[in-house]
């Protein structure tokens, strides 16, 4: 009985080709732009919010981007209702700002210490030490026990206890050593 030599997927071990590597033709889908010849490998959208895609080399996906107008079509309060309800569902981005590099200060502090900072009214050089003269002085201003009734000392404690968290932990982080 005669053996075929010759395996299209080779899945055995020892492996010798790469994954998905075939003596097959690979199809290659061709630029939606008129003319052109080059492999259509970016996806563009045809029309806002619909899945169908042209697919265009490099250059004329670029072309096709410099052109594109999202809200073509639509009248102003279309598009800014459209704009509104996209932003709305975006929020998800918004609320990682703070990973984002940049900000007041030396690189020493992050934004949140030195937003801290600004509520204990220091500057950002300032040490612990000066955090914790900062903190007891404003916390016994500001404190529900000193002040009863007063609804914006209460916020002002409760702003400044957090600021003091912050700073306390940044600080206990700053000089932990392992064992």
């Amino acid at each position: 009985m005669a053996r075929s030599t010759s395996r299209s997927n080779d899945w055995g071990f020892p492996r010798w080709r790469g994954y998905g590597s075939s003596r097959e033709a690979q199809t290659v889908r061709l630029c939606d732009r008129h003319g052109c010849d080059r492999p259509g490998d970016c996806p563009a959208p045809k029309s806002p919010n619909s899945p169908d895609r042209w697919y265009f080399c490099t250059d004329h996906a670029a072309e096709y981007n410099r052109g594109w107008n999202y809200f073509e079509g639509l009248s102003a309060e279309e598009a800014a209702q459209r704009e509104a309800s996209e932003s709305r569902t975006a929020s998800g981005y918004a609320s990682a700002n703070h990973y984002a590099w940049g900000g007041p200060g030396d690189g020493t502090r992050s934004r949140d210490e030195m937003r801290a900072l600004d509520v204990l009214g220091l500057d950002g050089d300032a040490d612990f030490e000066g955090v914790k003269g900062a903190w007891r002085r404003l916390a016994k201003e500001n404190h529900p026990d000193v002040r009863p009734g007063d609804a914006d000392a209460a916020v002002r404690f409760q702003a400044v206890q957090a600021a003091y968290e912050v700073l306390k932990t940044a600080e206990e982080r700053r000089t932990w050593r392992p064992r």
